[in-house]
């Protein structure tokens, strides 16, 4: 796995030139930390009793923040909501199409094979394409083996 210590995602929001308040510090080194790709619920839920005056607004606009900035991504869930990923060192998922689960895939290909897909979408729609995020689907190790017990 790749890893990204809080200052280097801190030295990203200085590089937008973006105020480093406590509670972005704490939402970036939540989401450095754990790789459960939560909802903004949990991320409030996990966080608030580390600082009382957190809400789930903060969180929200911080997290709508980071998406813009690309730090952060979005990736829809099972159930039709949001949850978030720090995408400060690129990596594609896997999702598993039984329980939902998301994995990264820090590859060293992931940068080659962005640039094609890239490359090709613009060369098929004439779109100008400043972002991606490739998923791939299928059952992950957990699920194989519950469904071959059954």
């Amino acid at each position: 796995m790749a890893e990204t210590t809080i200052d280097e995602a801190v030295g990203e929001l200085r590089k937008y030139h973006i105020r480093v308040t406590p509670q972005r510090k704490l939402i970036l080194n939540y989401l450095l930390t754990h790789e459960n790709h939560p909802p903004v619920e949990t991320i409030y839920q996990e966080l608030a009793p580390e600082m009382p005056t957190l809400s789930l607004a903060t969180v929200y606009n911080t997290l709508n923040l980071f998406v813009e900035l690309g730090l952060v991504i979005e990736i829809p869930n099972e159930n039709g909501g949001i949850r978030y990923d720090y995408f400060g060192k690129p990596h594609y998922h896997a999702i598993c199409e039984n329980c939902g689960k998301v994995t990264d895939i820090y590859s060293p290909l992931f940068p080659q094979i962005e640039a094609s897909l890239k490359s090709e979408a613009e060369r098929l729609t004439d779109y100008k394409i400043d972002s991606s995020h490739v998923t791939v689907y299928g059952l992950c190790a957990d699920c194989q083996r519950r469904l071959a017990d059954h």
